[in-house]
């Protein structure tokens, strides 16, 4: 019986420091995140991840982001995607490969796209 008992903690346990960490994660990727437009190195396009799950485009009229959320890997952006007089309901999947407090490395199949967080 004791044996079982250890087992269900150690297991709880787990639990509780993945939960844990996922929301530190989520935390970590909250704020405003960019990079230069490509060939208009002054401009910045990304997008700005809220506590509250909302989200915002910044720098890109045609994509608006609604709402985020961390899931396994990946950050899915949920919104709308307008262009030629059409408005699309969209999520776009970017998995997550490397995440500082700085820094954010994602992947849309095999390109990678560098953000950086605005302070």
């Amino acid at each position: 019986m004791g044996t079982r008992i250890s087992c269900i903690f150690v297991f709880a346990a787990g639990v509780c420091l993945l939960a844990g960490c996922a929301s530190h994660g989520e935390q970590v990727l909250q704020g405003e995140w960019l990079q230069p437009v490509p060939g208009m190195a002054p401009l910045r396009q990304g997008f700005r991840l809220e506590a509250d799950g909302t989200a915002g485009s910044v720098g890109m009229a045609t994509l608006q982001y609604e709402t985020w959320r961390w899931q396994g890997d990946d950050l899915l952006l949920s919104g709308r995607s307008i262009g030629n007089g059409q408005t699309i309901r969209m999520v776009d999947t970017l998995r997550i490969v490397r995440l500082t407090a700085d820094t954010l490395v994602v992947a849309r199949g095999t390109d990678e796209e560098v953000f950086v967080r605005n302070k």
